[in-house]
């Protein structure tokens, strides 16, 4: 570990001088991608500089040990430095996990409904209202690119992206079947039911991470349907592309004008290409690192939301929250940082 701390303040070091050279400084894309990569070093080198210091004032007191008049001060140092150094080795570890590469990047959710028929659909639309809710909580933006509304609240399907501060890296462990355990509206006799829904978080991606070539691209434009106004209804406005190798299908008819809506469906086409390189990444890392906290498979049951006992659990870290309400009201961050904690501790594991 301490090798690669070394190699780490070394190159640290050299991209303090490049971002502070004039010529480099004079190449934009150049400047602000050594810039981010000098910022993603810094606490670690800060972290780095803090054990070097702490064990040398160690050392430093340990010399002091023969001197009879400095002993006891010698002592209290040597104790203190002891104690702060497993600490700070310990933050040393997490913060050479290496970053998700997508972490600081902005989101596309998708939340499908699932078995279960119209209660499958209003869960749908009480998870949008739970992320809508938590995305105001942390000031995220958040713009709908497609839904499928079934009139009483609830939807077949909505597809929206949340941009802001580290989106994916809060989001990405809600990918996969949620399950809902409660008494439908128009259930007479009390019975409780269990419907599902999916949920797809995907990185959103920049132009320059994937190329598509529009000759692979057929373009469909139509009518939109459901709730937007006369405009909306009236005009061949809603896009629908499809990238023919792959049969991958993108629309957005949320929009106005045609042009918006071609924009967001080719973003999110973009974003479900990458999302099957990034599978195939995943995949490659996870034989060389196990990782029991599942992201993206949206065949996985990885939560259930039990109305009669007002209990949220989540399967995959067994963890179970008591406030229904507050949950469904945007108060999730309690159940995402045990989810990034634990998987955390797996890669820690996974680097022993």
């Amino acid at each position: 570990m301490f090798q690669k701390l070394e190699e780490v303040e070394k190159r640290y070091e050299e991209l303090t001088k490049e971002i502070s050279n004039p010529e480099v400084i004079a190449n934009t894309n150049t400047w602000q991608k050594l810039m981010k990569e000098h910022a993603d070093m810094t606490p670690v080198v800060e972290k780095y500089r803090e054990y070097k210091k702490t064990s040398k004032a160690y050392e430093d007191a340990k010399a002091m040990l023969d001197d009879k008049e400095l002993k006891e001060l010698a002592e209290m140092e040597m104790l203190e430095a002891k104690e702060m150094l497993p600490k700070i080795e310990e933050e040393l570890k997490i913060l050479l996990i290496p970053k998700d590469p997508d972490d600081d990047k902005n989101a596309i959710c998708e939340i499908r409904a699932g078995a279960g028929g119209e209660e499958a659909a209003l869960f749908a639309g009480t998870l949008f209202r739970m992320y809508n809710m938590y995305a105001e909580r942390k000031h995220w933006k958040i713009e709908i690119l497609n839904e499928n509304e079934t009139g009483i609240g609830g939807y077949k399907e909505v597809t929206f992206m949340i941009s802001g501060k580290g989106v994916f890296s809060r989001l990405k462990f809600e990918s996969g079947v949620h399950r809902v355990q409660r008494v439908p509206d128009t259930e007479s006799s009390g019975r409780i039911h269990t419907s599902t829904a999916t949920v797809a978080v995907l990185p959103v991606i920049e132009d320059v991470e994937i190329e598509v070539n529009p000759a692979d691209i057929k373009m469909d434009v139509f009518r939109a349907s459901g709730a937007g106004g006369q405009h909306v209804n009236k005009t061949s406005s809603a896009v629908r592309l499809t990238h023919i190798p792959t049969g991958i299908v993108a629309e957005c008819q949320t929009e106005r004008s045609q042009l918006q809506n071609r924009e967001y469906a080719m973003k999110l086409l973009k974003t479900r290409l990458y999302e099957i390189e990034r599978k195939e990444r995943d995949e490659k890392l996870a034989k060389e690192r196990k990782s029991q906290v599942g992201t993206g498979d949206r065949s996985e049951k990885i939560r259930t939301y039990n109305y009669p006992q007002g209990r949220i659990t989540d399967h995959r870290i067994g963890v179970s929250i008591f406030q229904m309400e507050d949950f469904l009201n945007g108060n999730i961050d309690e159940m995402i940082d045990s989810l990034i904690a634990a998987d955390r501790a797996e890669k820690l594991k996974g680097d022993e």
